[in-house]
C-alpha cells in the first residue's frame, strides 16, 4: 500500500485558477500585496515550485487537507456564525457562494481574505481575486 507523501512546508493551498484548473500544494511566500508567489505541488516533492500569477487564479483556499469532502456543503449562515471583521457574502463569476468574515475587502485592490462562516469547514481561509467576483454582499451586523 502507497504511503501518503510527505507534506512540504509551508501552508497546505487549493490554487483554483479562473480558466478553471486547480492546483494542490504548498507555498512558502504568498502575499495578498504581491503578484506572483510559488507553489510546490503536492505529491512531486522533487518538482520545481511553479510561479503563480495571482491575477491568474479565482480564489487560493488554505485548506486543513488536500481530499477534503466534495459531498459536504459549507454552511453560509452568517445570522449565527462567530468570527472577527465584517460579515461578507462573495459571489465568484462561476457561480460560486463563499459567506465569512474580512478584514481587508477593499475593491481596489488585487484581493482580500475571507475566512468562512461555517468553523468546520475544509477552508481556514480563502484569498479571493477581486478579478473574479461578480458580486459582494455585506450581511447586517446582527443585534445584540
Amino acid at each position: 500500500m502507497d504511503k501518503p507523501p510527505t507534506p512540504l512546508p509551508g501552508s497546505a493551498v487549493v490554487a483554483r485558477f479562473a480558466d478553471g484548473r486547480v492546483l494542490k500544494g504548498t507555498t512558502q511566500d504568498f502575499a495578498p500585496n504581491k503578484m506572483t508567489f510559488h507553489l510546490a505541488v503536492w505529491g512531486d516533492p522533487k518538482a520545481k515550485a511553479l510561479a503563480i500569477p495571482i491575477g491568474s487564479l479565482k480564489a487560493l483556499f488554505f485548506v486543513r487537507s488536500y481530499e477534503g469532502d466534495a459531498k459536504r456543503n459549507d454552511s453560509q449562515d452568517l445570522d449565527n456564525a462567530r468570527g472577527q471583521g465584517r460579515k461578507i457574502i462573495v459571489t465568484f463569476a462561476d457561480g460560486e457562494i463563499i459567506s465569512g468574515f474580512t478584514q481587508g475587502y477593499s475593491n481596489d485592490k488585487l484581493g482580500f481574505f475571507v475566512v468562512p462562516a461555517d468553523p468546520a469547514s475544509n477552508n481556514t481561509r480563502v484569498f479571493v481575486v477581486a478579478s473574479s467576483i461578480k458580486k459582494v454582499e455585506w450581511a447586517p451586523a446582527r443585534a445584540s
